[in-house]
């Protein structure tokens, strides 16, 4: 099912958006900390958000959308959804 995602490091220090059909995968690479990756660099580990929607083209609009947002406004969409 594609979802679009935030992810952050132990220290909640970097947020991470991205796109996914199969979230499950894409958290488990996430956490191989590839070397020279932006999640290999910044040891992100824990998924704080997700949204599952209907289409792939859906979450990349819904990608872009946060994204494009500041990181306070991403914080009140994680905090809303996932308060712990």
């Amino acid at each position: 099912m594609p979802a679009v995602y935030m992810m952050t490091n132990t220290g909640n220090t970097v947020i991470y958006t991205g796109v996914t059909n199969d979230l499950e995968r894409r958290v488990w690479e996430h956490r191989q900390w590839v070397p020279g990756t932006f999640c290999g660099t910044y040891k992100i580990t824990k998924l704080v958000y997700f949204e599952n929607v209907d289409s792939i083209e859906e979450a990349i609009v819904e990608e872009k959308r946060i994204k494009g947002g500041s990181r306070r406004r991403k914080i009140v969409m994680i905090e809303r959804e996932n308060p712990e």
